[in-house]
């Protein structure tokens, strides 16, 4: 509400306003009643001069009402943004994570339809002379069983001792939201499988023992890359669909326990992935452990 008030002389009878007058007819204009000061004897047909004060009062909508509505369009407006955005984040992850599948298939399908096809040239060419080389057979087997074991070992120390040290501008994308389906810490997975590569075609090509060893501990190398790769990028971090591994009671300790190693509450434990739940009792850290066990069922099953 806005009040002006405006004067002006203007020559007029004098009269007097009642009260009662003024509150029967409350306008938006008040007249005041004019003041006269005489200082002479004047005749009755003469005016007298007098003063007239008028407030003009006008209605408008308090500031409060103003604001209100301010918040009331920004918020439409933002309600009608916030959806938005967040359809094209969704639609986004979903994109990456169709790509990283098929990325994934498609790498997992081939490395183990070539291993495999390794595996039986490599048996089928060792018994073409009629005999069996046990021996051969035996620590190709058990090189594999090794290899697999052993990179559990080898990438634990890796991971504490270069990853997160000398190479941690390399694996620093690993712990900060991806963008894209792919990260720059990918790329170990391609440096771990060029020795794998490498020992399964010198065994493949060779005959004798050391080439049967060599081909087993490739084989172990790449079982160890495609099982890291379902249960670290699929299970855990949900890069891809990995189907009823996430109900299996040890995988989900282990993604249990990877996931309290990027929350860093124990210093960075665990540093391996499937030994990584051992690691976990060790530094005391099982209830924690069960907690996001329990937290991983119920986000799964969508409570």
């Amino acid at each position: 509400m806005a009040v002006g008030i405006s004067a002006a002389i203007t020559p007029k009878p004098f009269r007097l306003f009642r009260t009662s007058q003024l509150l029967q007819n409350p306008t938006t204009t008040l007249v005041f009643a004019p003041l006269s000061f005489p200082h002479r004897e004047v005749r009755r047909t003469q005016r007298m001069t007098s003063l007239t004060v008028c407030v003009l009062m006008e209605d408008r909508k308090p500031s409060s009402q103003i604001e209100n509505q301010t918040d009331e369009s920004l918020n439409n407006v933002n309600s009608e943004i916030l959806p938005t955005q967040l359809t094209e984040k969704l639609a986004r992850k979903k994109s990456e994570r169709f790509t990283y599948l098929v990325a994934a298939v498609m790498s997992s399908f081939g490395i183990t339809s070539l291993a495999v096809m390794s595996v039986y040239y490599r048996f089928s060419w060792q018994m073409e002379g009629g005999e069996v080389p046990l021996s051969e057979m035996f620590g190709t087997f058990a090189l594999s069983v090794g290899a697999a074991v052993g990179m559990e070992f080898w990438a634990r120390w890796a991971h504490k001792a270069l990853w997160h040290a000398s190479l941690w501008h390399m694996h620093e994308s690993h712990h900060k939201p991806r963008e894209g389906p792919f990260e720059l810490n990918d790329v170990f997975a391609i440096i771990n499988a060029v020795p794998a590569i490498a020992l399964l075609s010198y065994g493949v090509f060779h005959k004798g023992l050391v080439p049967g060893l060599c081909f087993g501990a490739g084989l172990g190398i790449t079982v160890f890359g495609i099982a890291y790769m379902f249960v670290h990028d699929g299970l855990v971090h949900k890069r891809f669909p990995v189907g009823p591994i996430a109900n299996v009671p040890y995988f989900r300790r282990v993604a249990a326990a990877h996931q309290l190693h990027h929350s860093e509450k124990f210093n960075g434990v665990p540093y391996g992935l499937f030994l990584g739940p051992k690691e976990v009792e060790e530094v005391g850290g099982l209830e924690d452990s069960d907690k996001e066990i329990s937290r991983r069922i119920k986000a799964y099953k969508g409570l």
